[in-house]
């Protein structure tokens, strides 16, 4: 019998069992979630957010309005003159394109209120590069400051 004293709980597994048998999976528990969970937060990073937007003012799935209030001057008057030639349009390729998509976005910190990242965008077999800066106002609210499409895009549009 087992006995056991007022305010103690028994043990919920009999003692001498030990730790289930190891995982063969070499990719780890929930490898799949895992790596949707990053994507997700990363998603949420300002870079990100901000890469996705222009992506789609770019490429003509929204209008250049759309970006007031998340772009300071300079910038806004660069997505004005970008905008039209829809530089980041699906690739023409005869059938109908996919949708262009942040394929990757990094960031490089010069300053705790400054962020000049890029981002890959792809478009069907089409790599395209995308840069911008994003500012911290006084209301902790990132801004873009700069638009840069590249050499190579200016070329194409």
């Amino acid at each position: 019998m087992n006995r056991t004293t007022p305010g103690r709980r028994p043990p919920l597994r009999p003692r001498g069992h030990g730790a289930p048998p190891p995982r063969r999976d070499p990719r780890g528990p929930g490898a799949a979630t895992n790596a949707a969970l990053r994507r997700r937060e990363l998603e949420r990073l300002p870079r990100y957010w901000f890469a996705n937007r222009l992506l789609l003012t770019l490429s003509g799935q929204k209008p250049v309005h759309w970006m007031l209030g998340h772009t300071l001057g300079a910038a806004y008057d660069q997505l004005i003159a970008l905008a039209p030639l829809t530089p980041l349009r699906p690739a023409p390729d005869g059938v109908r394109s996919p949708a262009p998509a942040v394929r990757h976005c990094d960031e490089f910190r010069p300053d705790p209120g400054i962020i000049e990242a890029f981002a890959r965008i792809e478009s069907g077999d089409r790599l395209r590069a995308l840069a911008f800066r994003l500012e911290r106002g006084r209301d902790t609210r990132w801004r873009c400051s700069a638009v840069d499409i590249g050499a190579a895009l200016r070329e194409d549009a």
